[in-house]
């Protein structure tokens, strides 16, 4: 009989064996830095090397993109020190989780900062946000241009 492929199975955390929650630990450990070395990583985890590498290309964390929201905005800044510190902390405070920041080089006294944001963690909401932001002296206009 011919196999067609995987099957795959979204399972909640509780049920599953404890062998597999190990195996994405020590995974997390390793991707992070904090051990070196699988043997490093198992041990700390308390699972053997052999069912790590049993199952390490078998289970993966499922992230719910409709849950984890990316947004990017679009800011007009005038060029000052502490602009862009005062947005990120407006960010910070706000709880959107920020995943990158490109600034291009100032040209007549005014920059544009892009800014791409996890904001399913947003407690008050987008508006409040923006409206956080764009009040902010320095700065000049914020606009969501994706998400």
């Amino acid at each position: 009989m011919e196999q067609l492929g995987n099957k795959y199975y979204l399972v909640e955390e509780g049920a599953m064996p404890p062998v597999l929650l190990r195996v994405l630990e020590a995974k997390e450990l390793l991707e992070t830095g904090q051990c070196a070395t699988v043997a490093d990583a198992a041990n700390q985890v308390g699972l053997s090397r052999s069912a790590f590498y049993k199952y390490r290309d078998a289970i993966r964390v499922f992230y719910d993109t409709s849950v984890s929201r990316i947004m990017t905005f679009h800011v007009l800044l005038r060029n000052k020190p502490g602009i862009l510190s005062s947005v990120l902390a407006i960010f910070a405070n706000s709880g959107a989780n920020i995943l990158t920041i490109n600034q291009s080089i100032p040209v007549n006294g005014r920059a544009v900062v892009t800014i791409s944001a996890e904001t399913h963690s947003i407690a008050d909401g987008i508006d409040s946000l923006l409206a956080a932001v764009q009040s902010q002296s320095g700065v000049i206009r914020i606009e969501v241009i994706a998400g």
